[in-house]
């Protein structure tokens, strides 16, 4: 089965931002598209860009973690597993989304300092959300910066 790499940056990042860069060079073959506006117009591109492509594997930071949660809400039988960096998977009560459990691994990392999204609150909303998940804190704040280019990317998006 091919596989389909994607990585779905926050909410005020970009395809020019440090982790997008860093995969570009790391696995060039990964999809990092820009997304812009609401929840609903960055879900809609999301499918767009995934449209008919199957062992996917996500890499989803903050506001991109909850996307790639919704999105394998959708099309878990697609995903193939989630990597979430700090994911704001604790704003999905607020969203048109219900949430449930998946049996897609899922590995989240997220700092102990983080100010910008609560970790005791992500890992609450990861049990509701995760059958399969391994939940990993790190001595860094959101942006991970301390451990990004640490953890063990070629396990994490092996073939």
């Amino acid at each position: 089965m091919a596989k389909t790499r994607i990585f779905i940056h926050g909410l005020e990042g970009s395809s020019n931002g440090t982790k997008a860069q860093f995969f570009k060079k790391r696995f060039p073959d990964m999809i990092i598209p820009d997304f812009a506006g609401p929840l609903p117009e960055r879900m809609l591109k999301l499918n767009e860009v995934l449209s008919g492509k199957t062992g996917i594997q996500m890499v989803g930071s903050s506001f991109g973690g909850l996307m790639a949660y919704i999105f394998a809400l959708e099309n878990e039988s697609r995903v193939e597993r989630l990597i979430l960096l700090a994911p704001a998977i604790n704003l999905i009560h607020s969203t048109d989304y219900k949430a449930r459990k998946i049996d897609t691994p899922t590995w989240i990392f997220h700092g102990i300092h983080d100010l910008v999204i609560p970790i005791e609150e992500v890992r609450a909303a990861a049990e509701n959300c995760f059958k399969n998940l391994h939940f990993k804190t790190l001595e860094d704040d959101h942006l991970l910066q301390s451990n990004f280019h640490d953890l063990d990317w070629n396990m994490l998006l092996s073939d």
